[in-house]
């Protein structure tokens, strides 16, 4: 099952454009509990009352590595003002592949290892990066699928604060 859902990934990248962003309406984000590599919890639950960026991505995904130095930014310039990001890697040899990755790349917000099932909470990523903005209420307010440009990022965080 995993080399199929890793297989689908990888076409759905091929397949997909490289930018798309559809609103995301009044739809609940999916709760998810996962660990980071130290061991802290990551439970989107608990974000309420913060804008959180969900991103779906993987070590070896040249788009999803391009964005991570702008992630990286605006995490810095936004963790003070009620902005949280969460890289979900999908990676399918989880930490394997990801601890030498972060180690690497110094990416300072929280990265945990996600899973089919977290994907298909989501409506089934099919191609990753994929992108989703949470309000401060737990409803998700935007959805990208592709690179997701900085200023584009920020331009929403913004409205959204």
């Amino acid at each position: 099952m995993k080399t199929f859902f890793a297989s689908m990934l990888m076409f759905g990248i091929a397949l997909m454009p490289a930018s798309s962003s559809v609103a995301g309406g009044k739809q609940k984000a999916p709760n998810f509990s996962l660990k980071t590599e130290g061991g802290k919890t990551i439970e989107l639950s608990k974000l309420k009352g913060k804008i959180v960026v969900v991103n779906f991505w993987a070590t070896w995904c040249p788009p999803c590595r391009a964005e991570i130095p702008g992630f990286i930014d605006l995490y810095k310039n936004y963790k003070n003002k009620g902005v949280e990001i969460v890289g979900i890697s999908l990676d399918q040899n989880g930490w394997d592949a990801v601890t030498p990755f972060l180690q690497k790349n110094n990416i300072n917000y929280p990265i945990v290892v996600g899973n089919e099932e977290i994907a298909d909470s989501y409506g089934s990523i099919e191609a990753i990066p994929t992108t989703f903005i949470i309000d401060k209420n737990g409803y998700i307010a935007e959805h990208h699928i592709g690179y997701f440009e900085k200023e584009k990022l920020e331009k929403i965080l913004k409205s959204l604060l």
